[in-house]
């Protein structure tokens, strides 16, 4: 049987001369996404002319080039509905909410009123110089950058354009940032401090383990076993945004307030316990014997501030660090305790993140393998490593130096005969 044969309606083009003398031509083209007909309009000086553009518009059609520019919406428009429809239905919250910011401060009025298939690569590489002026880093340029490649691919695949400018358009070269991790010494220095810190194990495990913050202030104790010496890295803290709980009114929240925190009706937000950033952060990591002994003397002190708090203790999640009176540690409280803890040690300031640099530079410098490193890390890339080009090459002349002692160890250097 052959195949079934479209309605003429439905792959017939209507050509009429309209009163301004031109030709015109009404091509369907199919359905839009809300279900109503999409025609095509076309118009021509000459009746040829209009006969040729048809036949180009219907093998377009006709082979699945076509794209669909009905309402050809604006960058705005689809970075809403990209982001409100598309994303969430496999992104987490955090990547939503940070790519949110991204487009709401760095390309809703700059180039938001922009139609899709108006925007040409020359268009965004002027808004990065732009941005380079106006001081802004070349990570948070080179992000932006990522973000509209991922929205405008989207566009792509669904047919509302017909190529994706940003994929053609080239962002500020990425700059080396050399990691600057705390020596052998400050290290130390840092975990004898850390002993009248109120969790002193968290920061013997942020330097001996580079776990990142999220995940250490989201261990329960049911993620550590001490008598085998691991742990298991299975959720993180993160800081979720509230939002408005009041009925809107004309698109405006009901209880007058700006911010969702502010709002007695508030839902949502706060401190959240959620799943690691990717796969590989679910992992188990086996502890060194001294912060296993640190973690047994650490657990009886949380025991004895349970007991003492009595009914004032939240006892909602067994964290390995909780706050004062239980409960979720603060990052920002944890961040602030990180700095006074350096200023304590006598050590130089630096980022909480640095402590994670710390760990996986020493771990390098003892020579365990990249593998193992990434393992341990929760590294997904190999690119990662790369930053850590002090620890690879005090390696490689680690390697040098075993290699001339395996071939030239108590021999003279071989004389040239002429």
């Amino acid at each position: 049987m052959g195949r079934q044969r479209k309605p003429a309606e439905q792959t017939t083009a209507s050509l009429y001369r309209g009163a301004d003398g031109s030709w015109h031509a009404r091509v369907t083209m199919g359905r839009r996404p809300d279900g109503t007909t999409e025609r095509k309009h076309l118009q021509h000086r000459t009746k040829a002319a209009l006969r040729e553009a048809v036949r180009e518009v219907e093998r377009s059609r006709d082979t699945g080039r076509y794209v669909w520019t009905a309402d050809d919406l604006t960058l705005n428009a689809w970075l809403e509905h990209w982001l409100g429809t598309v994303l969430p239905m496999t992104a987490r919250w955090k990547t939503l909410s940070t790519y949110r910011s991204q487009m709401r401060n760095h390309v809703a009025d700059s180039l938001g009123g922009w139609r899709l298939s108006e925007i040409q690569p020359e268009h965004l590489e002027a808004h990065y110089r732009r941005m380079v002026e106006a001081g802004h880093s070349t990570h948070t340029i080179r992000a932006v950058h990522r973000v509209l490649c991922s929205a405008l691919n989207e566009a792509v695949r669904r047919r509302r354009l017909a190529s994706n400018p940003a994929l053609i358009a080239r962002p500020p070269r990425a700059v080396q940032v050399e990691v600057d991790p705390l020596t052998v010494p400050e290290s130390r220095r840092v975990i004898a401090a850390a002993q009248h810190t109120l969790n002193p194990p968290r920061w013997s495990m942020a330097l001996s383990l580079g776990l990142r913050q999220g995940e250490a202030l989201g261990l329960l104790w049911s993620d550590v076993d001490l008598d085998g010496g691991v742990l298991r890295i299975r959720r993180a803290v993160q800081r979720h945004t509230w939002d408005h709980g009041c009925a809107a009114a004309d698109g405006q929240p009901g209880c007058g307030r700006k911010r969702g925190a502010e709002c007695e009706q508030r839902t949502g937000g706060g401190l959240q316990l959620v799943e690691p950033k990717t796969k590989a952060s679910r992992r188990t990591v086996v502890l060194p014997a001294p912060l296993v002994e640190e973690l047994r003397a650490h657990r009886a002190r949380v025991n004895r501030r349970r007991l003492s708090a009595g009914a004032d203790w939240d006892a909602t999640h067994d964290l390995v660090f909780p706050a004062a009176a239980g409960g979720l540690l603060d990052p920002s409280r944890d961040h602030t305790e990180w700095k006074a803890l350096l200023t304590a040690s006598g050590t130089r300031d630096m980022r909480l993140h640095d402590a994670r640099h710390t760990a996986a530079t020493l771990l390098l410098l003892q020579g365990v393998d990249i593998r193992t490193v990434m393992a341990i890390m929760g590294w997904t890339e190999m690119a990662t490593a790369q930053r850590y080009t002090h620890a690879v090459d005090e390696l490689r002349r680690r390697a040098a130096m075993q290699m001339g002692a395996l071939l030239w160890e108590d021999s003279a250097m071989p004389q040239v005969v002429e």
